[in-house]
């Protein structure tokens, strides 16, 4: 296993910079998942540790070992497409074995091997079939059980379940989780799913053309984003402008509240970012954000809002569903806020004024 460094690294095409300076830490055994829309820059990255990309700048290390002119076969890397990549022609054993065989191992050492990741991958029933005969969920069983068996230093996964419908996405992010956590080993995966991400990660880094936004735990990423764009792109928020004066965040009809990782701030104009489930909805009183109930949706355990607000807003909220009447659409509402889960950013958007230094470490 490996701990891999990235250090001040740069891609470019040419005269386009695709990953101007990135720099991130990936901890021995941990599950490293980089996360970001379409062109981002994370399966460029990912290409850059497995060597299939030259780097025009910076360093990567795997533990004390610099990897940037070293070839592709010398890493030591296990792979996982998106595609699968497995071979058609092999039978499920021979798909595994395939490496070993590579690497010239004795025929005992590869039946054993090739085995004991059968079995971990629960798909020692159709070591004698081949691929064509099975679910896409089981040719990703074989890809992944074909990348653990060399027992490589660093797992790559790119994208590995996006070509899988719903219901075989969860059953395989459960089985990648449980697999990494099992071996043992440094694994970093690439997707543009957020919940895929949330449910699998050790740690998660939020890319944006070619830069990381924010590296943490996934908790602390949803709780504490440091921007709003990492806000905006982990799961639902609203944003609603508001001030700061005197240590109060204060909205645009007067709705005030004490926030106070606030008391230090200077006064200024910023974006509130509030998720779905940090608003409280009330029926009557004088405090509160003014608006009007557009739209109910009951999903069972939890009823979906939509409520325009006096200032123009239309925002998102979830409650639990309760066995009272929902609101009525046309009803008028007061919204107060979950004031110690609200996030506060600097009017640009850049800077949340109220993660703490512990975020930081």
């Amino acid at each position: 296993m490996s701990k891999i460094s990235i250090k001040n690294a740069v891609k470019k095409y040419g005269e386009n910079t695709v990953i101007p300076n990135l720099s991130a830490e990936i901890g021995d055994g941990e599950l490293f998942t980089l996360l970001g829309p379409s062109g981002c820059g994370k399966t460029t990255l990912l290409r850059m540790i497995a060597g299939f990309n030259s780097i025009e700048g910076g360093d990567i290390f795997f533990n004390d070992t610099r990897i940037n002119d070293m070839d592709p076969s010398k890493r030591n890397i296990g792979m996982v497409f998106q595609n699968y990549a497995i071979f058609p022609n092999l039978s499920v054993r021979d798909n595994v074995a395939f490496g070993l065989k590579n690497r010239k191992m004795d025929k005992q050492t590869i039946r054993n091997k090739t085995d004991e990741f059968l079995n971990l991958m629960q798909i020692m029933e159709y070591a004698d079939r081949m691929p064509s005969q099975l679910s896409g969920g089981q040719q990703q069983r074989i890809a992944l059980a074909r990348a653990l068996v060399i027992t490589p230093d660093v797992l790559l996964m790119d994208e590995p379940l996006s070509n899988l419908d719903a219901k075989l996405r969860l059953e395989m992010r459960s089985v990648i989780r449980h697999t990494q956590k099992s071996v043992g080993i440094t694994t970093v995966y690439v997707t543009h799913d957020q919940e895929e991400a949330m449910a699998i990660s050790d740690k998660i880094a939020v890319m944006n053309a070619g830069v990381i936004q924010h590296i943490g735990r996934p908790r602390e990423i949803y709780q504490r984003p440091k921007n709003v764009f990492v806000a905006t792109f982990i799961g639902r928020t609203n944003l609603i402008s508001a001030r700061i004066q005197d240590g109060e965040l204060i909205f645009a009809d007067g709705y005030r509240e004490r926030i106070p990782a606030l008391e230090k701030a200077e006064d200024q104009e910023v974006q509130c970012s509030i998720r779905p489930e940090e608003f409280i909805i009330c029926k009557d009183g004088t405090e509160g954000i003014r608006g009007t109930v557009k739209e109910c949706t009951y999903l069972g355990l939890n009823t979906h809002y939509y409520i325009d607000t006096d200032e123009g807003d239309t925002v998102e909220i979830v409650e639990e569903s309760s066995i009272e009447d929902d609101l009525k659409e046309g009803q008028p509402v007061l919204l107060k806020i979950k004031r110690e889960k609200v996030n506060i950013f600097d009017k640009a958007g850049n800077v949340n004024l109220v993660r703490s230094e512990a975020y930081e470490k």
